[in-house]
């Protein structure tokens, strides 16, 4: 029976390679493309206040507002092992309250100079936001310095974040996708805290208010934590009213956070099925190990996953989509974490064509690997990657949510201009070499979230072990 599944899935590729896309070719009177615009990365003033808590500073003319994120260590990888999740409603329930300002006195202080004021929680960290207009700015740093040091989390309050982070998880469980992504890390790292994605309705009943503030105290630390203000402000000013607003924050706790120990064990070659009766579709997910932010080559493999299936134009688009009209929107990303990489790809399928997708989805792959990207693919993967970057970052939010996270991963806030550079720089041979490593897809695990009985029939010609998503 074996022979006979590899033989099967033998005759699925060479099919799939006998009907390899070709370039498309486009009109004739379409100008050239411009010049690639230099990035103008932003300049960063840093320091450090006695208490330990790190600024980085960017100054920004024009818009009349201020982008404020702090950037905690210690997210869903820092949860205790009986609590998964515990992060999602720490965050929910961070600014409920404190010491000295209820959950109404925070959120009125803060509308009423025109600010919005949020938390989330991060597999690294826990990343309180805050927008507010710029001439409003420094009245509200001591909002924010508050809630930092001295969140409380009043029992009334907690008891209203777990009834709506319940609520959350309910709704996320009804979809498919988030059925696919949590079964997926299970599977990727299985025994690691990467592993959790979200919170289980058992962690959340069982929290109480004492253990959040006991956590708070964990995480909350100046000496774990970075503030990052972008926006229009005089940066003396903003200096100064930022060490008289957190230069009282100290750490309760002496020991800070253990680092995230690196994921040891490799993902399996598998199908893993989450069963989903009466389900029309198939949605497919499949993760392989990939690379780190600040491993050199990030960028290559960067631009890999844009050729594959990270922009619209790439070869799994135009494959399952534009010509089998398999799946309306198919992609892959890089998801990195502080210490764990993964080339995910994404797929929601007609049940009928499960097997004949996934098949497709190989040979993209293994493509990659085979098969040197084409002058046009490269242009259009870098010039992809350094537009959207560039319009993500105008934003003050989104350049202060970007400088938070490389701080989180232990980058400099140099990266930015050194990232978009390396994608300029990286050449077909560096693309072909990142695809080789991390695009075979033998390295991948799969999941397949749909009617049990058909999800097995459709993969079983493939000859992978297929068994209940953990």
């Amino acid at each position: 029976m074996k022979t006979v599944c590899i033989l099967a899935s033998s005759f699925f590729v060479l099919a799939a390679c006998a009907n390899a896309q070709k370039e498309r070719v486009l009109p004739k009177d379409l100008p050239p493309y411009g010049s690639m615009v230099p990035f103008s990365a932003p300049v960063v003033k840093p320091f450090q206040l006695d208490n330990g808590l790190t600024a980085w500073l960017v100054p920004r003319t024009g818009f009349p507002k201020v982008a404020l994120v702090l950037a905690v260590r210690g997210g869903l990888a820092a949860d205790p092992n009986d609590r998964p999740g515990l992060a999602e409603l720490l965050a929910n329930s961070l600014t409920q309250g404190t010491k000295t300002r209820s959950a109404r006195q925070i959120a009125e202080q803060v509308q009423d100079v025109g600010g919005d004021l949020s938390a989330r929680a991060e597999q690294d960290s826990i990343v309180l936001t805050l927008n507010v207009l710029a001439d409003k700015f420094t009245q509200v740093m001591p909002v924010l310095a508050d809630v930092a040091a001295n969140a409380n989390f009043p029992d009334n309050e907690v008891a209203i974040a777990k009834r709506n982070v319940s609520n959350l998880l309910r709704a996320r469980e009804a979809e498919p996708r988030f059925l696919a992504s949590r079964a997926l890390a299970r599977v990727m790292f299985r025994g690691h805290p990467y592993g959790v994605i979200a919170p289980t309705q058992g962690a959340i009943e069982q929290a109480t208010p004492e253990e959040l503030r006991n956590e708070f105290a964990r995480r909350f630390q100046p000496k774990q934590s970075l503030l990052v203000v972008v926006g229009s402000f005089d940066l003396a000013s903003a200096e100064n009213t930022i060490r008289q607003a957190f230069q009282s924050w100290k750490s309760v706790r002496d020991a800070l956070l253990p680092d995230t120990p690196k994921p040891s064990t490799p993902a399996p070659n598998g199908v893993f099925v989450v069963t989903r009766p009466g389900s029309v579709q198939t949605t497919l997910q499949l993760g392989a190990p990939g690379p780190l932010r600040r491993d050199s080559d990030y960028e290559a493999a960067q631009l890999a996953s844009m050729i594959y299936g990270g922009m619209f134009g790439s070869r799994l688009v135009l494959n399952i989509r534009e010509d089998k009209g398999y799946t309306y929107s198919p992609r892959s990303n890089l998801r990195t974490y502080r210490e764990a990489g993964v080339l995910v790809t994404q797929a929601d399928v007609r049940n009928p064509v499960t097997g004949a997708t996934l098949n497709e989805i190989n040979y993209e792959l293994n493509r990659m690997c085979t098969t040197n990207p084409t002058d046009s693919e490269m242009t259009q993967a870098k010039r992809y990657i350094v537009g959207v970057e560039a319009i993500r970052l105008q934003s003050g939010a989104g350049l202060a949510g970007e400088l938070a996270g490389l701080w989180i991963d232990g980058l400099s806030p140099d990266e930015i201009a050194r990232h978009t550079e390396k994608i300029e720089k990286s050449t077909v041979a560096d693309v072909t070499a990142a695809a080789r490593k991390y695009f075979p897809a033998a390295r991948a695990a799969v999941v397949a979230v749909g009617e049990e009985k058909l999800v097995e029939e459709e993969l079983r010609p493939f000859g992978m072990e297929i068994k209940p998503a953990p």
